[in-house]
């Protein structure tokens, strides 16, 4: 099957084109730029919009008989353009619907011996604390209550309980040193 274009047969006989079809190949010298243009803005990386306006062009030139006003034509592409770039977001939004959530590399043996033995050293120096900042402590970072719950836990007032955190928090870090 050949496929010739309008332009190409013009330059081989004399005979006038069918005023009936579009010139295609004239179209796409005049606006190609353009609406590639139009297509990278919409659709967000150059070979994206070369293919888009590419396949509304190969369709306009396949569908030139069907075409009922010749006039519109360039806007018949535009708007082939424009429905193309849709379909492409579509399909990218489809696909990033689709795809697995990321999931962060599985921690290697070395991590998990250094992450236990953060744990450990925390948990000594808890242990070293005065029983009632370990009690304070550990209700408020272990079972996250708030301060007034811990006070009630505890038998004491919200600003005792607020103030032994404060001060259970400053000997761990003196513990573990990390004196500030």
């Amino acid at each position: 099957m050949e496929v010739e274009l309008l332009s190409q047969r013009e330059t081989r006989d004399t005979r006038p084109p069918d005023t009936g079809r579009v010139d295609v190949a004239s179209l796409f010298a005049e606006h190609h730029t353009g609406l590639v243009r139009l297509a990278y803005v919409m659709v967000g990386d150059r070979q994206t919009a070369e293919d888009v306006v590419q396949d509304a062009f190969a369709r306009t030139h396949a569908g030139r008989g069907r075409l009922r006003d010749t006039s519109r034509a360039l806007a018949y592409i535009r708007s082939a353009v424009l429905n193309g770039c849709r379909s492409v977001l579509r399909r990218r939004l489809t696909a990033l619907r689709r795809t697995v959530p990321y999931q962060p590399p599985a921690w290697s043996a070395e991590s998990a011996v250094l992450l236990s033995e953060e744990r450990r050293e925390v948990l000594l120096a808890l242990r070293a604390l005065p029983r009632r900042q370990r009690e304070a402590l550990t209700l408020r970072y272990y079972l996250d209550l708030s301060d007034q719950e811990i006070a009630e836990t505890m038998g004491v007032g919200a600003s005792t309980a607020r103030s032994t955190i404060a001060r259970g928090l400053v000997a761990l870090a003196r513990a573990l040193g990390e004196e500030s």
